[in-house]
């Protein structure tokens, strides 16, 4: 894995540019920085505008964990198509009926959370239900490590068989058959009528999209650290550096 910022970089995203790119966003991490409390999070305005422009030129999607409800109110720009916790809330992927599957799905679960409710309260830990998805905030927890400790010890054998993966003092559960981020790049290639992909992503939900993605794909890990994708960028903070050189080789194709 190599920074994007490299000829190498430049490279790979040139081809693509050639090709019918869709470019697809996690949120938080990705198109918003990191905050204690996610009720702030926002695009930064130079990112916004920027996106409005690139939405204008290709296909722009925005894959997170959020709700989508949540999740269209925060963005300041509109996209083609927007997919909610972790690919599990995809009105078109996913219709009411096999939704309301997932949601049940998650009762045993939501129960067992119930039973232990004063626990999680007495560490820190900010129960969010999703209805699609149950995310287990720990990001304000006074002792980090203390809730951490408590969230593996309920989720070793969680009722119910929800897949659970870890976040950025998260913890995340959905249903067993839910699609994760990498089923909903997929289908949402087929409906923009894309043949290629920019991906940009900064935890572990984003892994099953960047370990799917064929080798010419342009895969971002937003942030150092361990990852499948093919290259990285410091931070959300670079984000405004990769939508300039979209957009100036996107026109520069187009000419």
């Amino acid at each position: 894995m190599q920074h994007l910022f490299t000829p190498q970089g430049d490279a790979a995203l040139a081809a693509l540019l050639r090709r019918r790119p869709l470019f697809g966003f996690d949120f938080d991490g990705t198109l918003a920085p990191i905050v204690d409390e996610p009720a702030a999070a926002r695009i930064p305005p130079a990112v916004t505008g920027r996106l409005r422009l690139l939405a204008e030129l290709a296909p722009v999607v925005v894959i997170s964990g959020r709700a989508i409800d949540d999740l269209r109110q925060r963005l300041g720009f509109v996209p083609r198509h927007v997919v909610g916790s972790h690919g599990a809330e995809d009105p078109l992927l996913a219709p009411e009926a096999t939704a309301g599957e997932h949601a049940a799905a998650l009762d045993p679960l939501r129960e067992h959370l119930r039973r232990h409710a004063a626990e999680l309260a007495a560490v820190g830990v900010d129960v969010e239900d999703k209805r699609q998805s149950i995310a287990l905030h720990y990001r304000r927890a006074a002792a980090p490590a203390r809730a951490r400790s408590l969230l593996e010890r309920l989720l070793e054998e969680p009722p119910g068989r929800p897949k659970v993966f870890a976040g950025k003092r998260v913890y995340n559960a959905t249903a067993p058959d839910a699609p994760d981020k990498a089923g909903a790049l997929r289908s949402l290639l087929a409906r923009c009528d894309a043949d290629c992909a920019v991906f940009a992503g900064d935890d572990v939900n984003d892994e099953p999209v960047f370990a799917a993605a064929p080798a010419d794909w342009v895969t971002v890990h937003v942030g150092r650290g361990p990852s499948q994708a093919r290259f990285w960028l410091d931070g959300p903070r670079q984000m405004v550096g990769l939508l300039e050189r979209v957009l100036q080789g996107l026109r520069s194709a187009q000419e």
